[in-house]
């Protein structure tokens, strides 16, 4: 059996797709930070089947929880107090995604300008569409490409 210990201050993100939790990592840019991680990947789930989870202790206002929702939106957000759950948070879809998803359009600015930040606004929040603010390309999640350093998102 494996045994992660209990954090103080932070938060649990529970009920990540199987193989993702890597990603999310990366995309909340965790490695920039001076704090403790854990991540268990393909953990048994009664209701997934598999599922991956992280751990991170530090301050839950010292990022943005938000582009999760963007990421899978069914992801649990348990926010940790004193070694308690005191909050479980809800995500909401953001408004903007900024250095996350790179434009497929060859035509659009950013393809020329290597500088220019990579943003995508949310155009439709029922169905989950974004677009390339620069070229109004629809982001796909058949045809998804990431920034490789998305770090600096605001």
């Amino acid at each position: 059996m494996l045994n992660v210990g209990k954090i103080e201050e932070g938060f649990v993100l529970d009920h990540i797709k199987a193989g993702k939790a890597m990603s999310i990592y990366h995309h909340l840019g965790l490695s920039q930070l001076d704090c403790t991680v854990a991540i268990i990947m393909n953990a048994r789930s009664n209701i997934m089947g598999r599922k991956d989870i992280l751990k991170v202790e530090c301050p839950i206002d010292s990022m943005d929880l938000n582009i999760l929702a963007f990421i899978d939106h069914n992801i649990t957000v348990n926010v940790i107090k004193d070694g308690a759950i005191i909050e479980k948070r809800a995500l909401t879809l953001p408004i903007q995604i900024k250095n996350v998803l790179k434009c497929h359009n060859p035509r659009c600015i950013t393809s020329i300008e290597q500088g220019l930040p990579h943003i995508f606004y949310l155009a439709d929040e029922q169905e989950e569409i974004y677009r390339c603010k620069y070229c109004d390309e629809k982001y796909s999640e058949t045809d998804a490409d990431f920034v490789k350093d998305s770090h600096s998102r605001n």
